[in-house]
């Protein structure tokens, strides 16, 4: 498996996840010229900006880690793109990452809410 369909299927199973936790998917992959979103959701009363990390192992550390100040700034301005295009600026929002770890045929998952402040 590439590492872009790897991340893929991290997206898939996130989404999965996600929807089983009864969350609503509004928007897969949103692009800007901000930057990209993964995954949008909603979860009861917040609109959640999620950041999908996935791994084949943590032999290089934790997935989240990957996500640094710079792709923070560019997951920000992308969601205040989205915000902005579809009036948003009322709901609450939350921006988390979850991270995927391959284990042969299964999948770990974790989310980390709030992960961006």
């Amino acid at each position: 498996m590439t590492h872009t369909e790897l991340g893929k299927k991290g997206e898939q199973v996130a989404s999965k996840f996600l929807e089983k936790m009864d969350y609503t998917i509004i928007r897969k992959n949103f692009k800007c010229s901000q930057g990209e979103i993964d995954i949008i959701a909603k979860d009861k009363e917040e609109i959640v900006f999620i950041e999908v990390k996935t791994r084949g192992s943590k032999q290089y550390g934790e997935a989240r880690e990957a996500v640094d100040k710079y792709k923070k700034k560019h997951i920000k301005k992308a969601a205040m793109v989205y915000i902005s295009k579809y009036r948003l600026e009322s709901e609450f929002i939350r921006f988390d990452v979850i991270e995927v770890y391959r284990k042969k045929d299964w999948f770990s998952i974790k989310q980390i809410k709030n992960a961006l402040w």
